[in-house]
Parts: structure tokens; sequence; C-alpha cells
């Protein structure tokens, strides 16, 4: 299951990248191209990282799926890691906001 994006997270869109911003935490976070690609397919975009790996695919079709899925599960890693997306319990719930 795909993390959502932390509804407190501010996103601002640069010529490169962007830039994440925590209000909580004061924490700034800056995305690369893909990165922002990831960010803007989260859910509810995407259902599925099967989903959301093959939307940046037809995006760089130079690059294999392979490289493509890793570099995706590392930036949601760091993006959960950093508390600016969360994972849903299953009963829908934001994990972070049930601690």
């Amino acid at each position: 299951m795909l993390p959502r994006a932390n509804p407190s997270v501010i996103f601002q869109k640069l010529d490169d990248g962007a830039v994440l911003f925590a209000p909580e935490t004061e924490l700034y976070f800056g995305l690369n191209e893909v990165g922002v690609a990831v960010w803007e397919l989260l859910p509810p975009m995407t259902d599925s990282l099967e989903q959301l790996c093959a939307m940046i695919a037809s995006r760089y079709p130079e690059v294999t799926l392979e490289t493509i899925r890793d570099d995706v599960e590392e930036v949601l890693q760091q993006l959960v890691n950093e508390g600016l997306a969360r994972h849903a319990d299953p009963r829908g719930t934001d994990v972070a906001a049930a601690s």
C-alpha cells in the first residue's frame, strides 16, 4: 500500500524540482524531477506501487522498470521516514494521527 502525503506538508514546485516543508518539524526537503513525479502521483492519483512506477516509466522510457521501482521505493521510504508521507492502517486512518 502506498503512503499518502501528510496533509500539513507544503509543496512548492520549482524549475528543477520542488521543496516540501513540514511545519510541525520545520523540515525542508528537496525533491528532484523524479521525486516531484512520485509526490504528485501519491494516492489518490495512484492506487499501487506498480501503477505509480508504470506512470513514471511512461515519462522516462529509456530507464528500466527495475531502476524506476528501486528509485521510487527509495523516495517513498525517505518521505515516510521524514514524516512527509504516512501509511494508513487497515481501517484507513492515518497511522501518525492514531499514535
